[in-house]
């Protein structure tokens, strides 16, 4: 209750109209906590708060669309989303098949370790030593930044955080290197206690929301919610509320 009335004072002031009257379709995944996930059969996390801020601000109800990763993009291609707001960082090759907003958060690869290699492996580079076992997970930022940097490195590939968990647990790889959402997790997670982030970015990416190629005219409508959200103090609100660590608000 106390959330809701406060993004509604926030909002009460201000409203930018929007560029079309009714309802604003947000794609997202639900599966990436803390930024979107399911839980009870409600979408909750900084994104879904971040669609529905949005929403006041444009003056649009605010529709949340659940499908797997790799549908969004064709989704917004055929139209039947508007906007992903899903976690999506900033690269070259996005930039070439969409139109991003301005971003809104910075994230990196963070490495995490289990406890009890905190004696030998908790040094920022520690990652880099000869025969560090290191685990990743395909096809991501971090496993190219692994390819790219970690020569002399030993690279295990694990299908998703979970199973990387259990390989650290199993003392198959020393380290696991994924995105920061991932380490922000753990502070909220007591079943994973005895893992721990180094909490030190090896990457620098930002994360934003993404529009069709073509349509300038939303993209700009979401730059200046967003602009109207840091002046106003609640995109701080909504990342304090969910990520219990600093983080570093991109601008």
């Amino acid at each position: 209750m106390f959330r809701q009335i406060f993004l509604s004072l926030l909002f009460a002031l201000v409203v930018i109209p929007a560029q079309a009257a009714g309802v604003l379709k947000v794609g997202l995944s639900a599966d990436y906590p803390p930024l979107h996930f399911k839980q009870d059969g409600k979408i909750y996390g900084v994104e879904p708060d971040n669609a529905r801020a949005v929403g006041k601000i444009l003056n649009m109800r605010v529709e949340l669309v659940e499908l797997p990763f790799e549908e969004l993009l064709p989704a917004l291609d055929a139209g039947d989303i508007d906007v992903i707001m899903s976690g999506i960082s900033i690269t070259d090759a996005r930039l070439e098949k969409m139109r991003f907003s301005e971003p809104y958060l910075k994230v990196g690869q963070m490495p995490i370790l289990h406890q009890s290699k905190l004696g030998t492996h908790s040094q920022p580079w520690a990652i880099y030593r000869e025969g560090v076992r290191v685990g990743v997970e395909p096809y991501t930022t971090g496993a190219r930044f692994a390819e790219a940097n970690l020569e002399n490195a030993e690279l295990k590939y694990f299908d998703n955080p979970d199973a990387a968990f259990d390989g650290l647990r199993a003392d198959e790889i020393d380290l696991y290197l994924h995105d920061a959402p991932t380490s922000w997790q753990l502070a909220n997670a007591p079943e994973n206690g005895d893992l721990i982030s180094l909490y030190t970015p090896l990457t620098e990416e930002v994360l934003a929301w993404v529009v069709q190629k073509d349509n300038a005219a939303l993209e700009q409508e979401l730059n200046r919610a967003l602009e109207l959200m840091r002046a106003n103090g609640s995109l701080q609100y909504i990342l304090n509320r969910w990520i219990p660590v600093s983080i570093e608000v991109a601008n």
